[in-house]
């Protein structure tokens, strides 16, 4: 069975307000109260990419401040080393930091944890040369990305296809930087075998495994260093990478995406592969953002509605079917609560307005979190995350949520260690990953 490597991930939760208040109302609450993070919308595409990180570190620390005054228990407050973005890969997590550092845990046989071996790790553990200044994590099949607060580029991992970008194809279990990389990155995404970087301007680079056109730049030709994505040299405000296809968020709202078509991934209404951008057709203007999966997408728009297309053998889409689409279908229940959403392998994730996960597909290793491993075509709460998520991340067989107070839960399949909980022990319902707030 293939293995799903990457949601693409740095979920665009815009719109953010550093301020959060009590339930109820006042800024001490009461003892045992919980707390709603208001100002909460998606973002609009001329702001996707605007002070990301800033306005998640806000919500963690204000979260955090919120928790500890409460009087209730919280966190050890070591502020430095709550986290506030994670990504889930195949088979293995990382996240973020308040400090900049990256840590990450699971699968290591290409070195993709970065920490300088090929173990295998059940905790999480510090990414080599990363301690700080780390913006964004970005985690594959078997590699890893990140993105640093100077728009720099490192990944580190497998590197059969150049998809780590330094003009080799020798994996690499520390991180090097990625080499001829034109324009500050705002963001980096990673597939199976390919990695793309979006650029302040407005540009998108790819490189790695192009079999698919993936890349972007018309031809099925492997890079190992950076190209540019035919026709978007200064309008995309978003990107993110599937399996073997990838999709941008244009200036203006559109969403476009190129590469693998087989099950109608790219939203165009047909199963031709692309090796250029192509419209998803009924998504020309009001997305926030975008999503690919193993061989599905789902989009966000600036209303909250979440729009999902491509395979839908286990009910991916959320549309109450298991019906391939071709184009854009509504999810089932989030048709204006929707702030964030997270494509994996052959399940889907969002986070609500409320702060609420929810998660619909393939639940054979109880990556749903609702304490069954039944698939569901709609989506299902996911059990002790109704309140106070921030952001959640969908992998091969497993998923991850950042609370507001900075801590990291997994759930899902757990056979390299994973959901970082110390065991290899698969998990129905979150569990808190160890050496974390």
């Amino acid at each position: 069975m293939p293995k799903f490597p990457a949601n693409g991930h740095v979920p665009r939760i815009g719109g953010l307000s550093p301020e959060a208040r009590a339930a109820g109302g006042g800024d001490r609450p009461a003892a045992g109260q919980r707390f709603a993070l208001r100002g909460w919308r998606p973002a609009t595409p001329a702001v996707a990419n605007s002070g990301i990180a800033s306005r998640r570190r806000a919500y963690v620390l204000v979260g955090v401040a919120a928790c500890l005054l409460s009087g209730v228990a919280c966190p050890p407050p070591a502020l430095a080393d709550s986290v506030f973005t994670v990504s889930t890969g195949s088979d293995h997590t990382c996240a973020v930091t308040l400090a900049g550092g990256v840590r990450c845990w699971g699968r290591n046989s290409s070195g993709q944890l970065g920490d300088g071996t090929k173990t295998t790790r059940t905790t999480a553990v510090a990414v080599s040369g990363l301690a700080g200044g780390v913006e964004a994590i970005a985690t594959g099949y078997g590699h890893t990305c990140a993105l640093t607060g100077a728009g720099g580029v490192h990944c580190w991992g497998l590197n059969g296809s150049g998809q780590l970008g330094d003009g080799t194809k020798t994996n690499r279990t520390t991180p090097v930087t990625v080499s001829g990389l034109t324009g500050r990155v705002v963001a980096v995404v990673t597939g199976y075998g390919h990695t793309c970087a979006l650029t302040e301007a407005g540009g998108v680079s790819c490189w790695g495994l192009n079999s698919s056109g993936q890349l972007g730049d018309g031809s099925t030709t492997i890079r190992m260093k950076p190209t540019w994505v035919s026709g978007f040299a200064n309008g995309a405000a978003g990107i993110s990478a599937g399996y073997s296809h990838t999709c941008a968020v244009t200036t203006s709202g559109g969403v476009q995406c190129w590469g693998d078509n087989s099950h109608g991934q790219l939203g165009d209404g047909t199963t031709s592969t692309r090796r250029r951008p192509v419209a998803v057709s009924g998504l020309s203007t009001g997305a926030g953002a975008v999503r690919g999966g193993f061989a599905h997408s789902c989009a966000v728009k600036t209303s909250g509605a979440i729009r999902c297309w491509g395979r839908n053998s286990s009910g991916q889409l959320g549309d109450g079917s298991t019906a391939v689409r071709k184009t854009p279908a509504s999810v089932s229940g989030l048709s204006s609560e929707g702030a964030a959403v997270s494509a994996g392998y052959y399940h889907t994730c969002a986070v609500k307005i409320s702060g609420a996960v929810r998660c619909w597909g393939w639940n054979a290793s109880g990556q749903l979190g609702d304490f069954t491993t039944s698939d569901s075509m709609t989506p299902v709460a996911v059990s002790g995350l109704s309140s106070g998520a921030i952001e959640v991340s969908g992998g091969g067989r497993h998923s991850c949520a950042v609370t507001a107070t900075g801590s990291v839960k997994c759930w899902g399949y757990n056979g390299y260690g994973q959901l970082g909980d110390g065991t290899t022990t698969t998990r129905t319902t979150p569990v808190r990953v160890s050496g974390l707030p």
